[in-house]
């Protein structure tokens, strides 16, 4: 019975043990997960050489689950992807990095207009945080938008940009954006008027 019992008392040390490291491992996940904005200004008339992306954040087409119909943009803002949806079932997936501005609102929005090689001028928040940034800079290689954009009203838009190593991440400017090769792919598949749905937390 002395042993019985000295099992039973290692055991339960042991699960108490076993239990107390898998929450400060699942507490750890969660705190990875929250957004974190990469520490990095915008830098106007940089030119990128190399857009790689991680495997992860690279165009390709996926299964995708939803009651949205063909031709709709849907905007994962939680995991930073994009998905168009072109057939049943399925949808070619982008990796976005998502600025400050994205996070400020979800619903529906339509594409309102297009534009190659969009102007660009910072924003006041943008200013304040960067003063020596230029009040606007012309559309070009070097420009913060990149090679494309969709406008979705007045006040967000998806655009490309000339820091592909934010794909993926948390930005302070801007909304939406991609790689110029992906924002020029995606530029060429919709039209003024696609539907844009953006999600502020996962679906099942």
């Amino acid at each position: 019975m002395s042993r019985l019992r000295n099992l039973g008392k290692f055991l339960s040390l042991f699960f108490g043990l076993l239990i107390g490291a898998l929450a400060v491992v699942v507490a750890g996940d969660r705190a990875d997960a929250q957004p974190r904005e990469l520490a990095i200004g915008e830098q106007p008339g940089v030119v990128p050489r190399d857009e790689q992306l991680s495997a992860a954040f690279q165009r390709q087409a996926v299964f995708y689950r939803t009651n949205e119909p063909l031709g709709t943009i849907i905007v994962d803002v939680v995991y930073r992807y994009l998905y168009f949806i072109n057939e049943s079932g399925r949808a070619i997936r982008y990796g976005i990095g998502v600025g400050r501005s994205g996070f400020e609102w979800q619903g529906l929005l339509r594409v309102s207009r297009k534009a190659e090689w969009p102007d660009w001028s910072p924003s006041p928040d943008l200013l304040r945080r960067q003063p020596e940034l230029p009040r606007s800079m012309r559309g070009g290689p070097g420009n913060p938008f990149g090679a494309r954009a969709l406008y979705l009203g007045p006040d967000y838009l998806i655009h490309g940009t000339n820091q592909p190593q934010t794909i993926g991440n948390v930005v302070f400017a801007g909304c939406y954006r991609m790689t110029n090769a992906d924002i020029t792919d995606l530029y060429g598949r919709v039209s003024v008027g696609t539907k844009v749905v953006v999600r502020q937390r996962p679906t099942l």
